[in-house]
């Protein structure tokens, strides 16, 4: 007995000290960290709102935080996101250690510092869609699909605060500013459009040549459940006043959204004003350039249309029929561009339109052309997207089991989704759905692969677009990638269909793309060169051309200052003439 007391003391002293480093390290495993606390009085709403709260967190003042994300992950500042339902007025949205965040995941991984910090709450509607689904989506208000800019959504000023993850506290953000509508400030919405208008004040005007339109679509409003409409900026050819027995053939730009026309290119009637700088000036000086060679003869009179369609997905529709955006594809074939047609004395027959664009104004293009192969007569389409989902940007989306990761029974390797021109990769797969996950759930964020998903996938059980794989994992649903291919994989579609396909699509496709595609993109389009050049009864009769080294939007080996219109739309219309069908109007037009 006297010698099992000192051992029973030494075990519990033992147990003790054992114990006592253990709370330590559970102590040190959960660093303090700070909280942030978002809310809006009632004189910004009187109402609960939903939404996704965004908190931005930069170390840079240049500019307001909420301009300065980005998918390219060593360029974006930080930011984090929740989804909120029925947020009431004085109540608050929550962002602390479990929000997940990007570039960073945790607040916990922020190094201590000062920052500037701004809140934005992202509002959606309530949909009651006309197949009696409810959905919460954020409303399209002419702004493109950006939450930075998107009219009547609340926001913070910057604050400049000390963050350190070893010293809690709790951060009250306040949102007391609204944004204004386009009409009120048009250069916010065109900040992030990258748009430079036809006047230096970004004021959308019509001209002799220049016209906007907007028409309620009764088949979009019909899906919706609410009025809804499809818009067009319009270039008519000189002298289409003058020449009221004329009818033109038509020109379809596909791209993303923009108030003006043609693209990113701004028609202009007066010479540029100095003051402006750098990317607007070129665009100024381009769209002046087109003006003067458009009224001096040197291009074909035709009607060129730019299309706008914004979703409450994205800033377009993708121009086809779909389960969660609705049947854009037949809304702008059998309701739009008939009534511009009719409306501008087009010819409105099928070899009489072209069709062209470049990124998703490429997949856009070409899939106007497969989906309605006797609508358009020809698709010069530049750096698509993703054609093949074979080679969905990195991954195999029928084979693959993971959309992050390349793996091996030892281990893996992230998969990249951005590159350089010389190879350097500046994202991954996993980092980019971080990304859009971070600033919308049930594919909401307004960004490009929750966009395709919204567009491609069947409806889920929860409603929203059904995933094609987690946005967490990275796990693949081949179910979902199955439904893709039988509707949306173009080049799938095309070696499935081509006996009956063929014929309608052959002397008509001209695909361009840079070998370097900042997305990986070329790696679909040599997919579908490899199938079109075994085709048969008939052979494609179209053409690729790769840039050796091209990153994205590469658009064929041309003079720059000529411009992508100037150079293509006489070959377009050329087509369009060797082509015709006996007696088709082709004199009208020409004077």
């Amino acid at each position: 007995m006297k010698t099992a007391l000192p051992r029973l003391l030494a075990l519990t002293l033992l147990f003790s000290i054992s114990a006592a480093r253990a709370a330590d390290k559970k102590i040190a495993a959960k660093p303090a960290t700070s909280r942030f606390e978002i809310s809006f009085s009632r004189d910004m709403s009187s109402t609960p709102l939903d939404g996704h709260m965004l908190l931005v967190i930069s170390n840079d003042n240049s500019t307001e935080p909420r301009f300065q994300i980005s998918f390219m992950t060593a360029q974006s500042q930080q930011i984090f996101g929740v989804d909120v339902d029925a947020l009431a007025p004085g109540a608050a949205a929550v962002v602390g250690t479990s929000t997940l965040g990007y570039p960073a995941e945790s607040l916990n991984d922020i190094p201590a510092g000062d920052y500037w910090v701004q809140a934005v709450l992202n509002i959606y509607d309530t949909f009651h869609l006309g197949n009696g689904r409810t959905l919460k989506l954020p409303p399209d208000k002419g702004e493109g699909q950006h939450w930075q800019t998107k009219p009547g959504n609340l926001y913070s000023k910057p604050e400049k605060l000390h963050l350190d993850p070893k010293s809690p506290q709790t951060i009250h953000i306040s949102l007391t500013e609204k944004n204004p509508t386009v009409e009120e400030d048009p250069k916010l919405a065109d900040k992030m459009a990258g748009w430079s208008g036809a006047n230096d004040d970004h004021t959308i005007v019509d001209n002799k040549w220049v016209k906007h339109i907007r028409i309620q679509s009764d088949l979009l409003s019909k899906f919706w459940g609410r009025p809804t409409y499809l818009g067009a900026v319009i270039l008519l050819p000189d002298g289409w006043d003058e020449h009221t027995d004329a009818h033109y053939p038509v020109i379809v730009e596909q791209d993303h959204f923009h108030r003006d026309l043609p693209g990113v290119v701004a028609f202009r009637t007066t010479p540029p004003s100095e003051s402006l700088k750098g990317g607007d000036l070129r665009t100024a000086k381009n769209g002046y350039k087109l003006y003067q060679d458009w009224t001096a003869g040197r291009l074909p009179r035709v009607i060129v249309i730019s299309i706008q369609h914004a979703t409450p997905y994205f800033d377009d529709s993708y121009v086809v029929n779909s389960e969660n955006v609705g049947p854009y594809g037949d809304a702008i074939t059998q309701e739009l561009i008939p009534y511009i047609e009719k409306k501008f004395r087009g010819i409105g027959e099928g070899w009489a339109r072209s069709v062209y664009g470049g990124s998703t104004g490429g997949w856009e293009s070409l899939a106007s052309q497969v989906f309605y192969p006797d609508f358009y007569n020809g698709a010069w389409v530049f750096c698509p997207d993703v054609v093949d989902f074979r080679a969905y940007m990195t991954m195999n989306l029928y084979d693959d089991k993971n959309a992050f990761w390349i793996e091996s029974s030892y281990g893996k390797v992230p998969r990249p989704s951005v590159r350089q021109p010389d190879g350097l990769v500046l994202s991954t797969m996993e980092q980019m759905n971080r990304y859009e996950l971070v600033q919308g759930t049930h594919s909401r964020s307004g960004e490009q692969l929750d966009t395709w998903q919204a567009v491609f996938s069947s409806v889920g059980e929860d409603g929203y677009p059904r995933p094609v794989f987690d946005k967490r994992t990275g796990e693949i649903d081949h179910e979902v990638a199955k439904y893709w291919k039988e509707h949306y994989d173009l080049s799938a579609i095309m070696q499935r269909d081509w006996k009956t396909l063929g014929p309608k699509l052959a002397g008509k496709l001209h695909l361009y793309v840079g070998e370097a595609d900042t997305f990986y993109l070329d790696r679909a389009v040599h997919l579908l060169k490899d199938f079109m050049d075994t085709t048969t009864d008939p052979y494609y009769r179209g053409s690729f051309d790769f840039g050796v080294r091209k990153p994205h939007c590469y658009a064929g080996d041309i003079d720059p200052a000529a411009g992508i219109n100037q150079h293509y739309w006489p070959e377009m219309v050329k087509h369009m003439e060797e082509t015709a069908p006996q007696g088709a109007d082709l004199k009208s037009w020409k004077y």
